[in-house]
């Protein structure tokens, strides 16, 4: 019977495989020019981290997120997202009393939620975040944004939309949750069973739901912007002042909600608006969410940062034609005819390799003619012919593969040459 691959994963092919490699070299740069430094947690969690850190009432915890109890009758679950367990992570191991703050980290890895797949959405799929900690300076904010905007247009991307919105402070938010609660309360009813438990639970959720996205009291719910007390109003226009000193363009959504329940103050996603690209145009999300430290037992200490899948990343490059510059030409190929030679090219292809030089043999016995339309596929840069009597005279025939000039070198120098 034919095993076949899980529904919603995928397997990542050469040479695909060299896109992802380039966009995680580019991140990876642009997080060290930014001071970022690179932090691995577990790929499976205690369920409770996401339930507290995540929160109960999002889609994320109640339906797609991978549970499995352990021999030892502990609940687990593989990671949906990064945030949590970075926080959990800076919580446990302290890291709120280093001296240089605020604590400035990246992750890149593997994320699992059970939800519909569909084009740019995969039950495993790669994320890429950052996430600063300790600073409640708005222009942190903004530089989190602008390392977010410039990965994408260091790749290419230009049909891009930053969004903005504040979810505001606590006090803000409590006020608004009021609004809301007695804005929707009346006709509930009218409403998909989990906005109906949203509404006691966070009803600020019921805005994010696609459900009920077409409801007339959609329209008419009271936005956050009319509840910003003076500061959080502050804090915001701060962040927008910051953003026009980058010369990061944006527009404010008031309706922008993030799907996670620990965000407040500066929210934001980064859409493409790449013809074609799809119905779900959101490409990086994140924000603010002071609050998740102390939820996660460590001490009151604010924190921003995003998220962004590097699967949603090429399907934009592609949707805009963007081409990124992936090097799949090797060195030199050695093409051998003769027992004796073919013998002699296991030594000399390790000796190039030792040098550096990135280099391939004919593995098959395949004829001259095979051997020369392998190094054309492989890309050759030259092509390296010996032969039973250059062996003999410890020569080998180097040839150009772009010029068509060859020319006979010493054997024993081959790699000297390359170098």
């Amino acid at each position: 019977m034919a095993i076949h691959i899980p529904r919603g994963t995928q397997d990542i092919m050469p040479p695909e495989v060299e896109t992802w490699h380039l966009i995680e070299e580019a991140a990876r740069k642009l997080c060290s020019l930014y001071q970022y430094q690179e932090i691995r947690t577990p790929i499976f969690e205690h369920t409770e981290l996401f339930s507290r850190g995540v929160g109960d009432s999002t889609d994320i915890v109640e339906k797609e997120m991978y549970n499995f109890t352990d021999r030892g009758g502990r609940n687990m679950t593989l990671r949906p997202e990064g945030t949590a367990a970075v926080v959990r992570s800076f919580v446990e191991n302290k890291m709120y009393g280093n001296p240089d703050q605020p604590v400035k980290l990246y992750y890149m890895g593997p994320m699992f939620r059970y939800e519909r797949p569909q084009a740019g959405r995969y039950r495993q799929f790669v994320q890429f975040g950052i996430e600063a900690l300790g600073s409640n300076d708005p222009a942190i904010d903004a530089e989190v944004i602008s390392l977010a905007m410039a990965l994408y247009r260091e790749l290419g991307l230009k049909k891009l939309k930053l969004v903005l919105n504040s979810l505001g402070d606590t006090e803000s938010r409590k006020a608004h949750r009021e609004a809301l609660v007695s804005h929707f309360q009346p006709r509930i009813g009218e409403f998909c069973e989990d906005c109906q438990k949203r509404l006691e639970k966070n009803p600020l959720r019921i805005l994010d739901c696609k459900k009920d996205s077409g409801h007339e009291l959609m329209e008419t719910a009271p936005s956050i912007v009319d509840y910003l007390n003076d500061s959080s109003r502050a804090y915001f226009e701060k962040v927008q002042e910051y953003l026009k000193k980058l010369e990061i363009p944006f527009e404010v959504d008031p309706n922008l909600v993030r799907g996670l329940d620990y965000y407040n103050h500066t929210a934001f996603e980064i859409m493409s608006e790449a013809e074609g690209f799809g119905a779900i145009t959101t490409l990086c999300g994140g924000g603010r969410y002071n609050g998740l430290a102390e939820e996660l037992g460590g001490p009151e200490t604010p924190g921003i940062g995003f998220a962004l899948s590097i699967e949603r990343f090429i399907a934009a490059l592609k949707a805009e034609k963007v081409e990124l510059p992936v090097e799949r030409k090797i060195d030199c190929y050695l093409v051998s005819l003769g027992d004796r030679a073919k013998d002699y090219t296991v030594g000399l292809l390790q000796e190039l390799r030792n040098e550096g030089i990135s280099a391939e043999r004919d593995y098959l016995g395949r004829k001259l003619k095979a051997q020369f339309k392998a190094a054309d596929r492989l890309g050759a840069r030259f092509v390296a012919v010996l032969g039973d009597d250059e062996l003999e005279k410890g020569v080998i025939n180097l040839k150009n593969m772009e010029t068509g000039e060859q020319t006979e070198v010493e054997l024993a120098s081959l790699a000297k040459q390359f170098r």
